[in-house]
This record gives structure tokens, sequence and C-alpha cells, in this order.
């Protein structure tokens, strides 16, 4: 797909806020329901989940009833026994755990990377309008970070949350059925751990909010800096962007240490209330034991009951804390997901069948913000072959009119048509197979020099990605390359001269074969010897196709059919070049100003 023009506005209230966050327990159910896929797996997950948790349940019941029926009297042979019966309960016990964990592990590993397949899913749908509004790192914090974050919160722990909610369970019932009184006595403070875990989520929760949020900023900040350093050096702004980042970073580790002084405080309470049922139990199950209404048994076993029933609990209390972040993360994504497509295909839209290449555009009004024009009143009438100009000052809407083409943002008023078919009314994908795009900067990807040239076909065959490369004539330079066609360019195509990187740009519209051809000053920023080559390349690639293009240098205008001249979103000027030179208006001032410039 063709890249956009990038549009001509900078208004800062199109930065989109930070979306409101969603209700956790239904974000909670929203991201559990991503485990329906694998509803047949399940079964055999929590079957080992029940045998490893019953293991341990029964553990304490028989060390309990051996001290008082085998220890007590003497009975070693039963003693004997009853080692190699726990022996065996405690290794079914061991391999239990290792399914579950093996099991609900991948299952909760596969969960995580459909959510990460549906963000890029989605950031790929996302209309242009989107992207001029976001920021590309806050984008991927979503994708990496904060999945990473549920990764930590439920990748490792979901297995043992689910081992120990059902040894709680079993602990529970059977401290109830060995004693009621001591089990009662227990379980006292399960109602406080309940009432202080729910207040200390809430603390958690809006502070891990800001962590997710702040981590995206940085992101952000980063990617940005990163792909821009040669201008902070050049401009000496390194030392702003350094203040600038430790501002961000200082911003990013406070709001981390609020998090942990919520955490430090949450799990020393579990285990304050741990020693506190531990105390109770020893002095009330004592002085049953003293008063004969007990065995030591049945105390010892309570005692081994209250210690494993306080470690799922902190293992619980401990993963809740971990979930805060994990769900201030859901938010961030769920939030992306539910991003309206501004842009969606009509649900009767047609397959654009093969063009001639007419485009008109009928009394056009469009605005990137309601209320504001950027066109208004546009009507232009392009036929088959031949080539459009576009001229005038920046923020004119030159980029604006070639976005529509492309059908990146809807018009507000009138239509765009080709060949008499309403944009609209076609599949955005069919639509854009069958226009070509050479850009001012044009973007080459970290692959192969003929990975880059197919990347509007990547099933093109060598001779056809050969054949273009002539065309626009970079076959001679590429095959000196190093590895040829195969040699890998660096990020952006960083290695390649402006020349270089605008013919193979040149290649990747000569392969596709459009009908529509959008050039954005495509021979700007490079050398004279490399600007004949390139418009040598132009004249072949223009050759019986419907042109568009972007002309800040009027003299590669001269040729073409109809010259527009655009200001504040209106055409002023329609004509031949001769003619508008005839007219002695606009066009002709600019002309006249830029060939005393050249002179």
């Amino acid at each position: 797909m063709p890249a956009p023009v990038a549009p001509e506005h900078t208004d800062s209230e199109h930065i989109a806020p930070e979306p409101k966050a969603a209700k956790s327990p239904s974000t909670v159910k929203r991201f559990l329901a991503y485990l329906k896929p694998y509803r047949n797996d399940l079964p055999i997950a929590i079957g080992a989940v029940i045998i490893g948790a019953s293991t341990q349940a029964i553990g304490p019941f028989l060390i309990g009833w051996s001290i008082d029926n085998l220890i007590g009297p003497g009975n070693l042979t039963g003693l004997v026994q009853m080692i190699a019966a726990l022996a065996i309960i405690y290794t079914v016990g061991t391999l239990a755990i290792r399914v579950q964990i093996l099991r609900v592990g991948t299952i909760v590993q596969k969960v995580l990377a459909q959510l990460r397949q549906d963000i890029f899913n989605k950031i790929q749908s996302l209309s242009v309008g989107y992207f001029d509004r976001s920021e590309a790192g806050d984008l991927m914090s979503r994708l990496l970070n904060d999945v990473s974050v549920i990764n930590n919160a439920f990748g490792q722990s979901i297995p043992q949350i689910l081992g120990n909610t059902f040894s709680l369970i079993g602990i529970i019932i059977a401290m109830l059925l060995i004693n009621f009184q001591l089990g009662l006595l227990s379980n006292l403070v399960v109602p406080i751990m309940i009432i202080t875990t729910s207040i200390f989520s809430r603390w958690a929760r809006a502070r891990f909010r800001v962590t997710r949020q702040t981590i995206g900023e940085l992101s952000s900040l980063i990617e940005e800096d990163i792909s821009s350093v040669k201008e902070a050096q050049a401009f000496n702004r390194v030392d702003y962007n350094i203040e600038a980042f430790d501002a961000l970073n200082k911003a990013n580790r406070d709001a981390n240490v609020d998090a942990v002084v919520v955490t430090a405080a949450f799990l020393p309470s579990i285990d304050f209330l741990n020693t506190l049922a531990t105390a109770g139990v020893l002095a009330y199950g004592g002085y049953l034991a003293v008063t004969d209404a007990a065995t030591v048994g049945t105390v010892t076993a309570f005692l081994l009951y209250v210690q494993q029933f306080f470690r799922p609990i902190q293992i619980l209390s401990q993963f809740y804390t971990q979930a805060q972040s994990a769900i201030a993360g859901l938010e961030r994504i769920f939030s992306l997901l539910d991003e309206p497509e501004n842009l969606q295909d009509n649900p009767n839209a047609i397959e654009l069948p093969p063009i001639e290449g007419r485009v008109e555009f009928n009394h056009v009004t469009f605005g990137y913000v309601p209320g504001q024009k950027i066109l208004d009143g546009i009507d232009i009438c392009a036929q088959p072959g031949q080539m459009i100009a576009l001229v005038g000052p920046t923020g004119a809407g030159k980029s604006t009119i070639i976005n529509l083409i492309l059908r990146f943002y809807d018009v507000v008023g009138g239509s765009v048509n080709i060949d008499g078919i309403d944009v609209r009314d076609v599949t955005q994908a069919s639509l854009r197979r069958q226009i070509g795009f050479v850009l001012q900067d044009n973007i080459l990807f970290s692959g192969t020099v003929a990975e880059n040239i197919a990347f509007g076909r990547p099933d093109a065959e060598q001779a056809d990605i050969e054949a273009a490369a002539k065309v626009a004539n970079v076959h001679e330079f590429v095959t000196k390359l190093p590895q040829g066609y195969a040699t890998v360019l660096g990020e952006r195509g960083a290695s390649l001269s402006q020349g270089q990187r605008q013919l193979i740009s040149i290649a990747r519209a000569v392969l596709i074969d459009p009908r529509i051809l959008i050039l954005d000053e495509a021979t700007s920023s490079i050398d004279t010897q490399t600007e004949k080559l390139v418009q040598e390349a132009i004249a072949a690639i223009l050759k019986n196709r419907t042109s568009f293009v972007i002309a800040h240098r009027l003299s590669t205008v001269t040729q073409a059919d109809q010259v527009l001249v655009i200001q504040q979103g209106h055409i002023v000027e329609n004509g031949t070049h001769q003619q508008l030179i005839d007219q002695a208006g606009v066009y002709a001032k600019l002309y006249a100003l830029q060939l005393g410039e050249d002179d």
C-alpha cells in the first residue's frame, strides 16, 4: 500500500488524549474471552490442578493422623507404610503440577501471541488520520511493553494461581472437617485480607496506569530522538533532548516508585496477618491439646495447614498486585483495539476493475478538523494519460488532494471519482493496487534491494524486478553493490544517497504498473547527474499513465497538460504552462520569481 503524503497541518489539537481507562472487571472478562479457542485443553489442565491441590491438602492430615495413631503407639511398620504412601502422594502431586504448568503456560502464551497479532492487525487497519494524532513510540509500547507486562503477570503466574487457588479451597475444607473451631479461628483473618487487598489494589491500579502511560511516552520520545539524531546534533539540540528525556524518565521513575510504595506496604500487611493467625492457632490449639479437647496430631496438622494456607494467599496477593499493572496495560491495549476504523470498506464495495485513469473531483470539500476547511469547492477533471501539476504554497492543499485520490481520507462534501466510480464504492486495496506513488523523501526498508523494489508486489519474479529497475535507471547501480539485488539495505536505506533511494522508489512504482501515478517533486534534493537519471526514469513511467505531480520547481512541469494553482484550498488558476504564463497571474509571477532565483 502506498505511503500517505503527510497532511499539510500541524495543529496540536490533533494529538489524541490518553484514552479513558476501561472498567477492570470488563477488562479481565474480555481478556479471559481469549481462552475460548482453548476450552478443549482446559479440562486436562484443571484436572491436573485439582490433583495437585488434593495432594497438598491431604498431606498434613495424614501427618497429624500418623502422630496420633502411629508414632504415639509406636507402630513402626505402619509409620514406614505411611511414609511410603506420602512419598507416592507427593510424587503424583509434583507430576500433576508439572502438567498443570505446561498446559496452562502454553495456553497463556498462545493467548498473548494472539493479543499481539490483534494489536498489529489493528494498527495496520487504522486510518491514516489516526496516525496523524498518535505517536509511533506509544503504539510500539502497547505492542511490546504492555504485552510484556501482561506476560510477566499472567504468563508465569496463572499456572501457580490456579494451583494455589484450588489448594486454598482444599485446605479450608480440610481444616473445617478436622476441627471446626480451629478452622473458624484460622479463617477469621480472611475477611480482613480481602478488605486489605481490595484497598491496596485500587491504589496500585491507579499508580500502575500512570506507569504504563509514562513508559509509552518514553518510548515515543526514544523513537523520535533516535530517528532524528543527526538533526539533533546538527542543530545543537543534544543537551535539550537529554533534559527532556531526563524529565520524562524521572516522571516514569516517580510513577514506579509510587507503585512500589503501595506494594511494599501491602505484602508486609499480609505477612502480619499470617503471623497473627499462626499465633492464634498455637494459643488456642495448645489450650485444646492441654485440656484434651484436641490431640497433638490435630494441632500439628493445623499448624502445617496454617503454613500451607498462607502460602497460597501470599502468592495470590503478590499476583494481585502484579495484576494491577497488567490490567492497566490491558486497558491501554483494548482502548487501541476499540479505536474505530473510520475508513472501512463500504459493505457493498466492489473490486475496482482495470481502469483507464480518468480522475474527477466534483466540488470537493474537505477538512481534517470539523469546521476547518482545507479544500473548498475543488473541481478537477484529469483525462486518461494526462499529467496534472499541482503548484502553490505550503499548506495550500496539494498533498490533501493526493490523499483523497488514494482515499486515505473521505471527502466531507462532493466526490472523487475514478473512471466514473466513486472511490468510496470500491475496496481500498483494489483502488491502491492501480495507483503508484513516488514521494520526495521515500522510505526504504531494512530488507534487500529486490524486496524494496517488490514492496508493492511481493510475489514478483526476479526478472520482473530487474526489468523495472532498468526502466528506473537503477539496474546498473544495483549490479555494482556487493550482493547485487540481494544486498541488504540499512534502516530507511540510510546507506544509499537520496538519488539512489529515489531511483529504487521509482522502480517500485514501475513494477506495479499503475494506471495512475503520483509524484511528489521526485527530483528535488538530488545532485544534477542523478537528477538526469531520475527525469529519464520519470519520463518513461509517465507514458500512457494519468499522473498528478506536486511541483515545487515549476521548470519540471512545463509539459503538464494541466497546471492547477492552489491557494488556501481553492484552485485559483488552471491551464497549461504557456496559458498561465500568458495570463500573467499568480503562476506567471511564481515562475518568473523562480527563474530569477535560478539565474
